[in-house]
């Protein structure tokens, strides 16, 4: 919405107030119009008719939306305090979206100006979106929404299946229905998606979830086979369109010790126009009685053509559970597939039969390897002719750029570094995740963690950890900051907690006197290994003692939840305070705004680069530098921090895949966006964007006026190095040595990026000259 992807027609509207307040005004974060979409006349809150629609134009998976109010550069003060979303496929058939917990209200603004986002849990999969506000007759309502996702290339529109089921086990009801289905229900589910594709895999152990305040068995839909006389449970899946289907994934149960197990046989029939083939296929998993945890099962599918798909599960044990089934596939066009069939000496008015199609597609993958060899061979040539002046590693990234990049970026983004990314030059002294393992990249509440050479963990592992247990009745609950997939991030006040701290570290607050701190806690139903990348994160930041790193001040591990506790600064991220205030001048005296002047500026960016300093001299890369990750306490002081990927707040900082976000590549270098190379040099490269923030009082987003493609193919221009880069522009309040600083850590070979101990010594110096001028 807000960067102009959906198009002005695409936005519509129950009515509007005015021309000036139309739908297409409803962007967010923006101010064209009246600054915002705005009803003609409030509904009642029982009887909503007034909403804000968006085509989409294809199916869509979406998992966050923002909104805003109505501020008008101070003019106006409308917001929504609370909405609806309804959402469809097709345009006709409207369906209310509502939580796992089944809320349909959802919690929106507090004042004009500041942007909500909310997780859509379970996420959405539609083309049709409409925002409706729950009107408040106190006040006016006027809106500015966006959305987050990606399209749904699945082309799954519905699933028809049999109810789910109730299991006693020891005396305790597992319920394990499809809670979220969207379509119709009655014996059967029909016309609708739910649980089984709503990217959520269960755990293990069923009678757990990953979702709180749930049921027992919710992550699940199951079905004992007493209430199947054949011996299968049939599902039906309609696709969008007739696709070629290659494989179907489906995750099982397989708790053998509580009568549950994978299916013993699948047997799929194919419907590609209107009849159903008459030879199914059939496929038998590996029976397993000695692992019991939960597994995908993939099954071939031959690249059947179809438009939909049927399958009969046989039960192999008394319960059958599913949490997700995914189809791979690639939606053929008719046209294409009729261009082809006078070559084959049929009629096109015809019916083309099965073994027609089969031919079809085989000349069709024929021509497909055919074109890719020829690209291969003329990339392959134009390489070749570099070679005399490009390393081999770097020839190699020039066709990786065109062909593989995006598998980079999955593998940049990947928690689990066992696998080997390609061989790339790194800069001496620093290992970087690919080539040496790499101790928990991404920490459990989703912030990240410190990327730690094995060998510097190695010299740690033999050292207890010194920190304290401190008592959890102590803590007192104020907000949540954030959460990942194993855990949460909470703002907590502490009682008595200096009692606990090492002798060279003292807080400066009154004796006696509470202290706000960053409680990181491990979900009670996390995984063996999520236990153990939460001890080796205590580890890890046990060892950081720097006045500009945030601290560990003291765990609570002798129960559960296990919990570790950091500092945390009263005046919170850098961004938030920065965006907050406005520089030294006439606008902040017209304003009436508070101000931060630039030696206040400096003094703050001297501080990120001192502590930096003090991780790269323990070979720590950080790899999510930025003001979203950097603390303010009193004084401008600043402390460096890991978890600004985990709040919600950030959710747009990060490039996401499948819905999901994963990279900060706006603060990212080419190399770590291309090559997946993370070193203390791309942290210099981050460093300059967080300085640019700064400059900027974080009033937008590095390289806003780029979409996120645009900054990857910016990357491209970075590694071919042919003068035609996009770097960031200097901030007008920004002194060219500081900018000529910030290029400098933008220069493409990393081995001419500055050190953060050269980096630290620039900025004293600068700011001796500064003083002694004046």
């Amino acid at each position: 919405m807000s960067r102009g992807q959906i198009l002005d027609e695409d936005i519509s509207a129950s009515s509007q107030w005015s021309d000036s307040t139309a739908a297409k005004y409803g962007r967010l974060d923006c101010e064209e119009g009246d600054g915002a979409w705005c009803p003609e006349i409030a509904g009642e809150p029982e009887n909503m008719n007034e909403f804000l629609q968006i085509d989409l134009r294809s199916l869509h998976f979406i998992t966050l939306v923002g909104t805003q109010g109505r501020h008008a550069g101070g003019i106006g003060n409308e917001f929504a305090q609370t909405y609806k979303i309804k959402y469809s496929r097709d345009g006709s058939r409207w369906i209310s979206w509502r939580n796992r917990q089944g809320k349909e209200v959802i919690e929106a603004n507090r004042n004009a100006y500041d942007i909500v986002l909310k997780d859509l849990e379970p996420p959405i999969i539609a083309r049709f979106i409409r925002f409706m506000p729950v009107i408040d007759h106190s006040m006016n309502v006027c809106m500015r929404v966006e959305l987050y996702g990606c399209e749904w290339l699945d082309g799954l529109v519905s699933y028809n299946s049999p109810v789910g089921q109730q299991m006693t086990l020891n005396g305790q009801y597992i319920y394990l229905n499809d809670s979220v289905y969207d379509g119709a229900m009655s014996n059967s589910m029909t016309e609708g998606l739910g649980q089984l594709t709503d990217g959520m895999c269960g755990l293990d152990d069923f009678t757990h979830s990953h979702v709180y305040n749930v049921w027992p068995g919710y992550d699940y839909v199951g079905w004992t086979n007493e209430s199947f006389p054949n011996g299968y449970v049939e599902i039906m899946f309609e696709f969008d369109r007739t696709r070629n289907f290659t494989t179907m994934k489906v995750h099982c149960n397989n708790m053998f010790s509580r009568r549950v197990k994978t299916f013993q046989k699948v047997v799929c029939y194919f419907r590609s126009e209107s009849d159903w083939e008459a030879t199914p296929i059939s496929f038998s998993p590996v029976m397993d009685d000695v692992n019991p945890s939960a597994r995908f099962v993939t099954v071939s599918l031959y690249n059947h053509m179809a438009s939909a798909i049927k399958c009969q599960y046989y039960f192999s044990d008394i319960w059958m559970m599913f949490s997700e089934i995914t189809f791979q596939s690639v939606s053929f066009h008719q046209q294409v597939i009729f261009l082809f069939i006078p070559f084959l000496g049929d009629d096109p008015t015809h019916k083309v039969d099965d073994s027609n199609t089969r031919i079809l597609i085989g000349c069709l993958v024929a021509i497909i390897f055919i074109l890719v060899a020829i690209i291969v061979i003329i990339l392959w040539r134009q390489v070749w002719q570099k070679i005399s002046r490009c390393g081999v590693w770097n020839i190699y990234a020039i066709s990786y750029i065109h062909i593989h990049v995006y598998f980079v970026y999955f593998s940049a983004a990947s928690t689990n570094t066992s696998s080997k990314s390609p061989p790339v030059s790194v800069q001496e002294g620093v290992p970087h995740y690919a080539e040496a393992d790499i101790v928990n990249l991404q920490g459990v509440t989703g912030g990240n963690t410190y990327a730690v050479p094995a060998l510097t963990m190695d010299l740690l592992s033999g050292k207890d950890v010194a920190v304290e247990e401190f008592p959890r009745k102590l803590l007192t609950f104020k907000e949540k900051l954030g959460e990942g997939q194993f855990g949460e991030v909470h703002l907590c006040e502490a009682e008595g907690i200096q009692d606990f701290m090492d002798e060279d570290f003292s807080f400066d607050v009154i004796e006696n006197q509470t202290v706000l701190v960053a409680v990181k806690m491990l979900r009670t139903d996390a995984n063996k290994n999520a236990r153990n990348d939460f001890l080796k994160e205590i580890k890890i930041m046990s060892r950081l003692k720097d006045p500009n790193i945030i601290r560990l001040l003291a765990v609570c591990m002798s129960s559960d939840p296990l919990c570790m506790i950091t500092e945390y600064m009263e005046n919170g991220d850098l961004n938030q305070f920065l965006s907050r205030h406005e520089p030294e001048g006439m606008i902040a005296l017209l304003s009436n705004a508070p101000t931060v002047s630039y030696s206040n500026l400096h003094h703050m960016a001297t501080q990120i680069a001192s502590g930096m300093k003090y991780l790269s001299s323990l070979n720590f890369v950080h790899r999510d530098l930025a003001t979203r990750n950097c603390l303010v306490g009193k004084n401008f002081t600043i402390k460096i921090a890991d978890f600004g990927m985990s709040r919600n707040l950030y959710s747009g900082d990060y490039y996401r895949i499948q819905g999901r976000a994963v990279l900060p590549i706006r603060w990212m270098s080419w190399e770590s966006i291309l090559l997946g190379k993370f070193t203390t040099s791309s942290d210099v490269w981050a460093f300059g964007v967080t300085l640019w923030e700064m400059l900027t009082f974080c009033k937008e987003q590095p390289y806003s006026q780029l979409s996120d493609e645009q900054v990857i193919e910016n990357t491209g221009e970075f590694f071919r190095d042919q003068r035609r880069q996009i770097y960031l522009p200097q901030p007008p309040m920004c002194p060219d040595p500081v900018y000529k600083l910030m290029l400098s850590c933008w220069h493409r070979n990393t081995k001419e990026r500055p050190s953060f101990q050269e980096i630290h010594h620039t900025l004293l110096d600068y700011s001796l000259n500064v003083n002694k001028n004046h």
